[in-house]
């Protein structure tokens, strides 16, 4: 599944999705990780919720993404779009993040990640 990181230095999750320019896209199953890229998304807009459809729209083939802070409103618009928002409670590096996501693929995933899984697979 494609999972997008919100990072201002492409090692760490520390960027508020908000104010997110660019999300780092990783490929990750269970067993393999990789790197697929860098998406750069719109920050213009006539308002706000322009802005967060932008950004919305540059993540539509992620299952996941992990951000620092997001709002309300914001987290509403990926979860109707079946992409699920991560908060991270620390500046943790995009790489031990991905490990502990394989992790939890390799046993038993909660629901709400296994209709992540879904969307891969096109279901």
């Amino acid at each position: 599944m494609n999972v997008a990181f919100a990072s201002t230095d492409k090692i760490h999750i520390d960027e508020h999705f908000g104010r997110a320019e660019e999300f780092m896209i990783w490929k990750v199953g269970p067993d393999t990780a990789s790197f697929n890229g860098i998406v750069q998304v719109s920050t213009s807009g006539a308002d706000e919720a322009d802005r967060i459809e932008s950004r919305c729209a540059g993540l539509a083939d992620c299952a996941l993404v992990y951000v620092a802070e997001i709002g309300g409103p914001a987290a509403a618009r990926l979860v109707a779009k079946k992409i699920h928002p991560i908060k991270s409670k620390t500046k943790a590096p995009i790489s031990d993040t991905i490990e502990q996501l394989q992790e939890v693929l390799r046993g038993s995933p909660p629901p709400w990640l296994r209709k992540a899984l879904l969307k891969d697979v096109g279901v």
